[in-house]
């Protein structure tokens, strides 16, 4: 059993910086990769943001220069720094977690509740 919990969401003024973790807990033996993906109203779920267990980095080209996605392999935990806000990024960000439970376990992937940014203009 795996758990995601995130954290940091919020209302903030174009421009402005927002924080989000996700904390992955549970019987885990290794995580692969850990992303951010967002979905905005009547669209569909897009990635934000992903790194693997290597540390490389993919972004969408919409947040590029503009966000930054790390991890904290010992707490099983990544981030994504958002600064200069736009509007357009109001969205619910969901924490996206590819691993292995255990040495026997396929690779799974889990989801996290999702954690509403809402930007103002």
């Amino acid at each position: 059993q795996v758990q995601l919990v995130e954290s940091g969401g919020g209302l903030v003024q174009a421009g402005g910086s927002l924080r989000l973790s996700c904390a992955a807990s549970g019987t885990i033996f290794s995580i692969s990769a850990m992303g951010w993906y967002r979905q905005a109203p009547g669209k569909q779920r897009e990635l934000v943001a992903s790194i693997i267990s290597g540390g490389s980095t993919n972004y969408a080209t919409s947040v590029k220069g503009r966000f930054a996605i790390s991890r904290d392999n010992a707490k099983n935990t990544v981030y994504l720094q958002m600064n200069s806000l736009k509007p357009e990024d109001t969205a619910v960000y969901y924490c996206n977690v590819l691993l292995q439970s255990t040495t026997r376990s396929p690779l799974s992937t889990y989801w996290g509740q999702g954690t509403q940014v809402t930007v103002s203009s």
